[in-house]
């Protein structure tokens, strides 16, 4: 079969190509401004790309065009097609499909899925889940939105096991179901659920109903487990559940209850307060613990010893992008990572805080932040953003591509927090500021104009 995929170069797009070649498909595609890692990625695959959206694609004819979430209807002001490709496909009645379902038809089914959503967390779980599973003999598939520094790949076909990334972002234009509704699982992980992703959910009861509609397809002698210290799975639980439930954290009156006992980096995994696997790791963070656990339990589930998976995790390497040492240079270390939602932000800072207390650096915590997601640029979550940052002795913000001012919310933080509306001068006011021993730990969820690498060559050249 050959497959066209429109928006090839997003982590799950190009997931989703990797899995077809490695099954035996011919793969091309197309995006906007083709760009790395996937795109080097999938290039080393054999994967031809086409930059831009042109209605001339069609003259490849392959066997169906495989929809992104990227592809819309949507127009520019001239009043031409922001993407001709795809209403030249509507036009002359050729087959179309949307990544999840394609997936779900074509590498899913038959198989144990084991899926992990939550607001937070999911690519770090499923990376935890899939290492589990690889270091007890499972041999897993596995697709994650980012790619997990233990396989080195952000997708495999794996053997009867497949862990999936269960993303609740809608799955395609034609298509406004949660992208997880596809993916069928046996075993389910709900890490958390918060308010996101504002440009196409209204409210958090909307994002409850699509949770709910991912519990309504496990089946009854599947497991869900979920994080038991959040109200929300509560409520989507009460609404209907009809498998196992295994929770996670929150309160001891819950009769199948893992818990953590001791230092996010050296904690005794305890099921119904008997101890069962010890992890000792590099990793901070309580979100993490709570990871481990969900993990763990979710692996016991198809039969994997918590004793072992605690071994595994012991081994665990994060994931690309995920508090990820980018350099160090003039005595400053440098992060980067995804976080762009306010919790997300607030649990990083938090991590590094007890990370850098217990290594006994006395140094401060400067955070870069560029609030690029949809939901940061409609402006929904500014009233939390200068909270989340509390942990942060300084703060420095990109505006660019905000319909709102940051300067407003942040102005609470007085001198510590800086507004720029360019990159340059973003790294200005950094190098102004930063000192020997300080730690900078860089938050988006996009490729903030490589300011890492911009950073560490200021720094270098200071140094000399």
């Amino acid at each position: 079969m050959h497959i066209h995929i429109l928006g090839i170069c997003g982590t799950f797009m190009g997931g989703v190509a990797a899995l077809a070649r490695e099954a035996g498909h011919k793969v091309t595609g197309c995006d906007a401004g083709v760009y790395p890692p996937m795109s080097d990625q999938l290039r080393a695959l054999g994967i031809d790309l086409i930059e831009g959206f042109g209605a001339d694609q069609l003259a490849l004819k392959p066997d169906v065009f495989v929809i992104g979430n990227v592809v819309s209807r949507v127009h520019n002001a001239d009043g031409t097609p922001k993407f001709p490709l795809m209403e030249a496909i509507l036009d002359a009645g050729l087959p179309y499909i949307s990544g999840p379902q394609w997936l779900a038809e074509n590498v899913l089914q038959g198989r144990h899925v084991l899926a992990v959503a939550g607001t937070h967390g999911k690519t770090t779980t499923t990376s935890m889940l899939a290492w589990i599973l690889e270091c007890a003999g499972f041999k897993p598939g596995f697709l994650v939105g980012g790619v997990p520094l233990n396989f080195g790949v952000s997708a495999r076909l794996g053997e009867k096991y497949f862990v999936i990334e269960a993303d609740e972002y809608d799955t395609a234009f034609f298509d406004k179901r949660s992208k997880f509704v596809h993916y069928r699982p046996r075993t389910a992980v709900l890490n958390n659920l918060e308010f996101d992703h504002a440009d196409i959910f209204d409210s958090l009861a909307a994002i409850e109903r699509q949770f709910h509609h991912l519990v309504r397809t496990v089946p009854a002698s599947g497991r869900v487990v979920y994080n038991g210290a959040e109200a929300s799975l509560q409520r989507v639980l009460d609404t209907g559940c009809w498998s196992e439930r295994v929770s996670f954290g929150g309160s001891s009156d819950v009769a199948t209850h893992w818990m953590a006992e001791g230092s996010p980096d050296d904690f005794k995994v305890l099921l119904n307060k008997e101890q069962l696997g010890q992890v000792s790791w590099r990793l901070q963070g309580v979100h993490n613990q709570y990871n481990a656990l969900a993990a763990i339990a979710a692996a016991q589930h198809i039969g994997v010893a918590p004793s072992v998976a605690a071994t595994a995790l012991d081994s665990f390497e994060n994931v690309k992008r995920r508090m990820e040492v980018r350099g160090t240079a003039a005595g400053v270390t440098v992060y980067d990572d995804f976080a762009h939602h306010p919790s997300a932000i607030a649990t990083t800072l938090d991590g590094l805080k007890q990370q850098l207390a217990k290594s006994a650096n006395i140094g401060r915590i400067l955070a870069v932040l560029e609030p690029r997601s949809n939901t940061m640029k409609l402006g929904t979550m500014k009233a939390q953003l200068a909270d989340s940052l509390k942990d942060a002795d300084l703060v420095f913000c990109h505006s660019g591509g905000l319909g709102w001012d940051p300067r407003v919310p942040l102005a609470v933080m007085g001198k510590r927090a800086q507004v720029a509306d360019s990159i340059e001068e973003l790294l200005s006011q950094i190098m102004q500021a930063v000192q020997p021993g300080d730690t900078i730990v860089c938050m988006s969820n996009g490729g903030f104009a490589g300011i890492h690498g911009q950073l560490l060559a200021a720094l270098q050249a200071k140094q000399n």
